[in-house]
């Protein structure tokens, strides 16, 4: 724990860190994030730092009474001041040495707001009045701590986590932070302790792992000087690592950086067992001896060296992979790993291995060595790599498009424009109700009246609108319509602008963030300088100081460049409504042109001007439209009817 809290500020497995401005805000949404944590499975109860609750001594003058007495703020701060913090009053003289005597009320008397009440004031006129007369002494809680990191103010919600990985429990709970709480502008989330050192570590172990694996190829090649015999003993090393897996998985263990390290130590092992089988082939091949007979000899010969280096190392590691005393976290992955990819490399060794080599070797001449390598040299490479991947390489890649591209995309997948040509097809559709004149009428009746004989009559009826008037409706219809095209025109127009604004920015941002990689290689070597001429004497320690609050300050310009191109990368994305993340291409250092024009012409083709003088067009067809109403309709009809027969 201590430990961590030297590495990473925090004792416990995960902190949250919230960093804003506001401490009042930063405590809200502490406690937000502190409940977050609880609903979460397989974490201990979070503890919120606490970052207000202290009591404070409060004044809050009333300036209209500061006025009647002819006092100013200054004057009253000075009593006060006096008071608490004391006032030289004269000088004390002892010998050849001078001290300040100073002023200021008694302890007790300090700490009691009573006494500040009464803390006499004294009016220009020579009269004394307390303190209370011309303020409101109040006891407030205030800010308890302010933490900060990088220069900003932070808090931290931190947890530890039980029966669980580190990085699933992250990982669910930054799903339900992004579902669950909206951060303002100024404040965002970073996540230390054990999560951030094995994020550092994944990363340190994506270059590690590969470059220990090649130098292992390497060495082996070097000491045997064939390929073949190189990667028929770098075979052991896939075997093995499914063998660390298995023991990982058995023991309900998640992958660490521990076990990690682990597998590196166990390839080494692994590889130990087949240099020494591998050898032994070669001695007694050079003695004449014939395939079989040197595979049969060779494998009872080093069957005991092979066994006991395994069995040494397992027995060596076992106390480890049972441990419960400090540091057991740490010890029982990497011991796990051991001593299960000990056992399936030691049955690689002595099974496996000879089967291959009299494979190989009973092929010599026939097969071209070009043929083998390759496939064997993949799969022994891709296997280990494979399952030693971390999460963290499966982050989606932004794809690079062109300014053109990404225009295009946006008028074909943006929802803005799909809306606005629903609405244009909607307007069509809705054309071709202009001459709608209604439903005909038809009436029929039979009965008797006052006769005998059955009477019967027939109606039919037709109103038509005055043709005027459905030629007006139609016109409103096209006028409609086609401000539907203008509205278009206005959306794509501002959704190319802001395509471009993001566009721009994000080749501005990867620009800037390439200057800030070069200004961080030059500080870097300066703050170096800096350190090399403290050591020899040749200057003082603010200048070493300066250059490492220089280098420091280019380190966060980087991170928030980096930061930058995120956010414009994600908004590219939401303009586009694509589901993969897209950046820009080509030179990020390419000069790119706004075409500005103040043309009249292109300024009275504008779309939004344009839109709004449709508007105006749809407002007068509405208006006549109206009018053609109060024309007379037609009416068209026949009747017929009959009476007493």
């Amino acid at each position: 724990m201590r430990f961590n809290e030297l590495m990473t500020g925090v004792r416990q497995d995960v902190a949250v860190k919230i960093f804003g401005e506001d401490l009042d805000s930063l405590a809200k949404y502490g406690e937000q994030v502190e409940g977050i944590v609880k609903s979460l499975d397989g974490v201990s109860e979070p503890q919120l730092e606490r970052v207000n609750g202290l009591p404070q001594i409060v004044i809050h003058y009333k300036r209209e009474n500061l006025a009647i007495y002819g006092l100013s703020l200054k004057e009253v701060n000075r009593v006060v001041r006096a008071a608490f913090a004391g006032e030289v009053a004269g000088q004390v003289f002892e010998n050849e040495r001078r001290f300040d005597l100073v002023v200021r009320m008694d302890k007790s008397m300090r700490t009691d707001i009573r006494y500040l009440q009464k803390l006499l004031i004294p009016l220009p006129t020579g009269v004394q009045i307390p303190l209370e007369q011309l303020a409101t002494v109040d006891m407030e809680l205030g800010p308890a701590q302010i933490s900060r990191e990088e220069a900003k103010r932070r808090i931290v919600v931190g947890f530890n986590v039980k029966g669980r990985d580190v990085q699933s429990v992250v990982e669910d709970l930054q799903i339900k932070m992004d579902s669950e709480m909206k951060l303002p502008a100024g404040y965002y989330v970073t996540y230390g302790g054990q999560f951030e050192n094995l994020v550092k570590a994944s990363n340190r172990l994506m270059i590690t792992v590969p470059v220990a694996l090649l130098l292992i190829f390497l060495l082996l090649f070097a000491t045997f000087g064939s390929s073949k015999e190189a990667l028929l003993i770098y075979s052991a090393i896939p075997l093995s690592a499914i063998g660390g897996v298995l023991a990982l998985w058995i023991r309900g263990m998640p992958f660490s950086i521990s076990a990690g390290v682990g597998f590196i130590a166990l390839f080494g092992v692994a590889v130990l067992n087949g240099i020494v089988l591998v050898s032994t082939f070669n001695d007694l091949e050079k003695r004449g001896m014939k395939l079989y007979d040197r595979i049969i000899e060779g494998t009872k010969t080093r069957l005991r060296p092979v066994l006991m280096t395994a069995v040494v190392a397992s027995l060596g590691f076992f106390p480890m992979a049972f441990s419960n005393s400090a540091g057991a976290e740490v010890q029982k992955p990497l011991a796990t790993v051991v001593i299960g990819g000990l056992i399936t490399a030691t049955l690689l060794t002595l099974v496996v291995l000879p089967a291959l080599y009299m494979f190989f070797n009973s092929r010599k001449g026939k097969v071209p060595m070009i043929t083998v390598n390759p496939s064997v040299m993949i799969i022994a490479l891709a296997i280990p790599l494979f399952l030693l991947w971390s999460p963290e390489t499966k982050a989606q890649q932004a794809r690079p498009i062109s300014l053109e591209e990404a225009l295009n995309l946006a008028m074909s997948q943006n929802n803005s424009v799909k809306s606005a040509d629903l609405q244009i097809e909607y307007n069509k559709q809705m054309r071709t109700t202009a001459s709608d004149i209604g439903k005909t009428s038809v009436a029929l009746m039979y009965g008797q009246y006052n006769s005998y004989y059955k009477d019967n009559s027939i109606t039919i009826s037709q109103s038509i609108p005055f043709p005027t008037a459905i030629r007006r409706q139609g016109q409103v219809y096209d006028a409609t319509r086609k401000s539907a095209e203008l509205s278009k025109e206005v959306v794509a127009n501002d959704l190319r602008f802001q395509v471009k604004s993001v566009y721009f920015l994000l080749k501005q941002a990867k620009a800037q963030r390439q200057l800030m990689i070069r200004q961080d290689s030059i500080y870097d070597r300066f703050l170096f300088a800096a350190e090399l001429r403290l050591k020899t004497g040749e200057s003082n320690l603010l200048e070493k100081s300066t250059a490492a609050s220089k280098a420091l300050e280019i380190k966060n310009l980087l991170a928030r460049s980096e930061a930058d191109i995120s956010i414009y990368q994600k908004q590219l994305q939401t303009l586009l409504n694509s589901t993969e993340m897209l950046t820009s291409t080509g030179d990020d250092n390419e000069s790119l042109q706004l075409e500005l024009t103040s043309d009249s012409i292109s300024l009275a083709n504008n779309p939004q001007l344009q839109l709004l003088l449709q508007q105006v067009q749809v407002s007068e067809s509405i208006r006549n439209a109206e009018r053609s109403k109060l024309l007379p309709d037609i009416n068209l009809g026949y009747f017929n009817q009959t009476l007493t027969g």
